[in-house]
């Protein structure tokens, strides 16, 4: 152990042959202040001697925040379509992470055990064995190594992905400045949790050649409709602004329970966040101002089509606010539950606290087997929740993804260009395996050796591979239903300074429509 130790500080204190005893010497006796300079730098390089058995680690190495997915990532794996839908092939994947203070001093199996618990200590012990985690690139054989500053963590997993609706994902504007689509039901935008090839972001690279593409706005997974992104930098400041400055009109339909009365009506009640792991929020005085304008378009004589304006960008605004008024959307899967009550929270009026509701969301969907319509993360259903596996807050991950717990929004969330850059950033910061990131190195260990060789035979073979480790391998799980995948919530139009993009009606917000 001594000798490798040495070996990898030797190695780290100059790239010729010199060795530690000549480390922040000159090979020869150069009196020019360039060679000065050198040597200042090896000796900086080189730091302080390591103690007799004592683990060397790199330096961390910037991040570059403009870096976006490329044809390397796109090419991890491929779809297939069965049953109406968007399947994703199988594939290996590694998730990194560099040191979290809270670990410095503690062993890896401590971190495991306490932090990542979506798999078993059993599961851990074998993927070492197999050379599945690694510390600076080089694969851990004992889980009880301790954990020092700055180590930087890769765990390789078997990643399997949700199936999404199989229509296709239509360009409705390209034209140099701005990419507009018409995003189907069931999709995320980027790639959270779960989801990575089947999110609009890959659909776009993979199938359209469409990358570096600047986010304007989000949709939620399960919410159809208008959705913009930007070609350029200089666009996407453009439109921030525009939104910011509130200059960009949004119009959404949906088909909501009951007879809405007819008219225009305002709902200008507060929204606040309940959980940002799950997306969660509710009508209360200490949330952020928003407002909504309603107005019936048809009545079938069971529930009624609604368009709705928001004037503010708040996560789940108007879901939240129709809830409020009594009218929860027909088929949402948080606002229209009846864990909210007998009334449903019609009014702001919930008789619960936070964590109740949370657990009384779990156990109707429990009941019904349609928790995957929460997208909650796995830990959080089990009970097993750890620090570090949610995905909206976009912290690093070294355990395989669970269920998207991101918060995106149905259409009236807005995204600083900042908000952008780190979401990018921490996305591909953790999301390595496809290598070749151009621009980026984390602990000083070049990317473009950490690609899976049976990921890249994975994307290449077109063929399921299953993983002796993998749990999802040896599960068999019923395809979902159209039902389970559509909400009646879709983002008709959005309105600019000097443009407008819209779609078609959906067939549900239709006066034909039959309800079942």
């Amino acid at each position: 152990m001594e000798t490798k130790d040495a070996t990898v500080e030797e190695e780290s204190c100059d790239t010729d042959s010199t060795v530690k005893t000549n480390c922040g010497k000159r090979k020869n006796e150069e009196t020019d202040e360039a060679a000065k300079q050198g040597n200042r730098k090896k000796q900086k390089k080189c730091g302080k001697q390591l103690r007799r058995g004592e683990r060397y680690v790199p330096p961390p190495q910037k991040r570059n925040p403009g870096v976006s997915f490329s044809q390397e990532h796109f090419a991890e794996t491929s779809y297939y379509f069965e049953g109406g839908l968007r399947k994703v092939y199988p594939y290996y994947f590694d998730f990194t992470t560099y040191c979290k203070g809270r670990w410095i001093g503690k062993t890896l199996l401590e971190v495991f055990k306490n932090e990542f618990r979506a798999e078993s200590m059993d599961y851990y012990n074998k993927a070492v064995k197999e050379g599945r985690i690694k510390l600076n690139g080089t694969p851990v054989d004992d889980l009880n190594i301790i954990l020092k500053n700055n180590d930087f963590m890769r765990n390789t997993v078997h990643r399997h992905e949700p199936p999404v609706i199989g229509k296709p994902l239509e360009v409705l504007v390209d034209d140099g400045e701005v990419v507009v689509v018409d995003k189907p039901a069931s999709l995320p935008v980027h790639p959270c949790g779960r989801y990575r090839h089947n999110t609009v972001i890959f659909i776009l690279g993979k199938e359209k050649g469409l990358s570096g593409l600047h986010t304007v706005h989000r949709l939620d997974r399960l919410t159809s409709g208008v959705l913009l992104f930007a070609r350029t930098l200089e666009v996407s400041k453009k439109l921030d602004a525009m939104v910011r400055e509130r200059q960009l009109e949004k119009e959404y339909v949906c088909r909501v329970e009951g007879e809405f009365p007819e008219g225009e009506v305002v709902c200008e009640e507060p929204i606040l966040v309940v959980s940002f792991r799950v997306g969660l929020c509710r009508v209360d005085p200490k949330g952020k101002e928003s407002r909504t304008v309603f107005q019936r378009l048809s009545y079938n004589g069971r529930s009624s089509v609604v368009r709705c304006l928001p004037l503010t960008g708040r996560t789940h605004q108007i879901r939240v606010h129709l809830q409020f008024l009594g009218f929860p959307i027909l088929n949402d899967p948080i606002y229209g539950s009846s864990a909210w009550g007998p009334n449903r929270a019609k009014g702001g009026l919930v008789g619960m606290s936070d964590e109740e509701l949370l657990q009384a969301l779990i156990e109707e969907h429990r009941s019904k087997e349609s928790l995957h319509l929460l997208d909650l993360p796995d830990e959080e259903v089990s009970g097993k929740q750890g620090p570090m596996t949610k995905c909206q807050e976009h912290n690093d991950q070294i355990t395989a993804p669970e269920s998207s717990g991101v918060a995106c929004d149905d259409g009236s969330c807005k995204l600083t260009q900042e908000e952008v850059k780190e979401e990018g950033s921490q996305e591909l910061h953790k999301s390595t395996s496809a290598a070749g990131i151009e621009g980026e190195t984390n602990g000083g260990h070049d990317e473009k050796e950490s690609v899976s060789d049976v990921a890249s035979r994975t994307a290449n073979s077109n063929a399921f591979v299953r993983d002796n480790l993998c749990g999802e391998c040896k599960i068999v799980r019923p395809d979902p239903t159209e039902k389970d995948l559509v909400m009646f919530l879709h983002a008709l139009r959005y309105k600019g300074p000097d443009f407008e993009y819209s779609t078609q009606m959906p067939d549900w917000a239709k006066e034909d429509w039959v309800q079942d």
